[in-house]
């Protein structure tokens, strides 16, 4: 928040208290009411947080455990390195092509899915590349490699001052256009070299991918074109940009733009990210801590939260914390057309809400991200806790709801070094069923020899509205990513 807009909130609040206000760094503070500001957003509250605790254990909520002997890695996720040697990969984030409502996309008789994946020994080798198999073969051996989606000097051809900056892919979405064309969104992360004055800055990004059948069993990735940068945080006002974010050099300030995510309504086209607030749309510093919006409705939650988090080791992560599910209207040529106020914000909660996910349902949009209790600020929820939270509205533009109460969809609490961690979980609608499908990977990034990261069993979620559970007994195979209802 600018100088201005706090005096402007300060004023608006002592109006609403029927009282002086005074700055959130005068003496005292814990004992102000605060002001109350949503800059007319959704917020994930701390309150929430709080309740979400007591649903832990709830089987409606809680990941399915898996058995750890069953687990296979992705066979087909191989490269070659430099040096002819043929190297196992670990594959995370991964995302199906899909139609424009969310349901897997058949292209000529094949499941696609998009992926990160590179040398379990090589944290900085994450590209995106493309697994396929023929529809109606749900096992984790029937996914084939096609390679990587983009050939290392793609990013200097397209004359994109942001792609020649490229040093890594992250994860995004694929649209299966009524063109019969496959469209991929994904994130650019640029270097990061302060000598250089480079942080890492990540920019929505798109790409259409050419592919063809090769014989009767085969796809081929056949090249690229219309590669291109979308958004990048613009004049940081309504998203925080890579400048802004470390313009004083503050490393501690967890910074995210990326996972674009395709949908349409009334016939426009957008892109939801995950993103972190501009400096109009409530930014971090100590004074976030003092907006009672970000706490829940009740005035003595604020006050005893408040007074817990003055004398809080955790006091400045809340206050950097500011994410947000962002969302920008793009053209039909998926060139940038406007930006939009973010539908969902973490503020003093947490800075990472990611890989939003959102379709619409029966007349409701669902928007759902993974989040981690390592990242959070609420006491009660530790490292190990990983979340899925769900949140509905009737419209796209918002008010977005909790599911479940608090957000919850989806929670696990494991040993990160257990083989059937998992995460960023994935809710698939499906065509031929009520149910959806949730999918996610499983095993963290090199802690072992023989497990790689790979596709995790995925299950069968109920939505009906605003309520959720995991169904009993759904489990499905690894990677699957459609049930037919049987």
């Amino acid at each position: 928040m600018n100088v201005r807009q706090f005096a402007a909130v300060s004023l608006s609040a002592a109006i609403l208290f029927g009282g002086s206000f005074t700055s959130a760094s005068a003496k005292g503070g814990a004992d102000e009411k605060g002001y109350k500001e949503t800059y007319g957003t959704s917020q994930i509250t701390r309150q929430d947080m709080k309740g979400m605790i007591n649903q832990h254990g709830d089987d409606k909520f809680t990941v399915p455990s898996f058995d750890a002997s069953t687990i296979k890695n992705v066979e087909s996720a191989t490269k070659t390195d430099e040096n002819g040697n043929k190297i196992k990969m670990d594959v995370w984030d991964t995302w199906p092509l899909q139609n424009a409502d969310g349901t897997v996309a058949e292209y000529k008789g094949y499941h696609i899915v998009f992926g990160l994946a590179g040398d379990p020994k090589n944290p900085n080798d994450t590209f995106i590349y493309m697994f396929y198999k023929k529809a109606g073969d749900d096992s984790i051996d029937a996914w084939k490699n096609a390679g990587r989606v983009f050939d290392d000097e793609d990013k200097n051809k397209a004359n994109d001052k942001y792609l020649k900056g490229q040093v890594e892919e992250w994860s995004g979405s694929a649209l299966f256009t009524d063109d019969g064309e496959i469209r991929l969104f994904y994130t650019n992360r640029g270097d990061f070299d302060e000598s250089k004055e480079l942080f890492g800055r990540q920019t929505l990004t798109t790409a259409q991918v050419n592919v063809s059948e090769k014989g009767d069993k085969d796809l081929q990735v056949d090249g690229i074109e219309d590669h291109k940068s979308i958004f990048n945080g613009g004049d940081g006002k309504t998203y925080e940009n890579v400048e802004k974010a470390f313009e004083d050099r503050n490393f501690n300030n967890n910074h995210t733009f990326r996972d674009p995510h395709y949908i349409e309504d009334k016939g426009r086209k957008y892109l939801v990210f995950e993103a972190n607030t501009g400096t109009e749309y409530g930014y971090s510093g100590e004074d976030n801590l003092y907006n009672r919006a970000y706490y829940g409705k009740s005035m003595k939650f604020f006050r005893d939260e408040l007074k817990n988090l003055q004398n809080s080791p955790k006091k400045e992560t809340a206050e950097l914390a500011n994410g947000a599910m962002g969302i920008i209207e793009i053209n039909d040529d998926y060139t940038f057309k406007k930006e939009k106020k973010p539908l969902l914000v973490s503020n003093t909660v947490t800075d990472e809400i990611e890989r939003p996910n959102i379709f619409k349902k029966d007349g409701k949009f669902y928007l759902f991200t993974s989040t981690r209790g390592s990242k959070m600020t609420i006491d009660g929820i530790d490292d190990e806790d990983i979340y899925m939270l769900g949140y509905v509205s009737n419209s796209l533009d918002g008010p977005f709801k909790p599911m479940n109460k608090t957000g919850i969809v989806l929670h696990q609490d494991l040993d990160p070094n257990d083989i059937t961690w998992t995460y960023a979980h994935y809710v698939i609608p499906q065509e031929e069923s009520d149910k959806f499908v949730v999918t996610s990977y499983m095993t963290n990034r090199g802690y072992f020899a023989d497990h790689k990261s790979t596709f995790a069993p995925s299950f069968l979620l109920d939505i009906k509205n605003k309520k959720s559970s995991v169904v009993k007994d759904g489990t499905l195979e690894q990677g699957q990513i459609t049930y037919d209802g049987q």
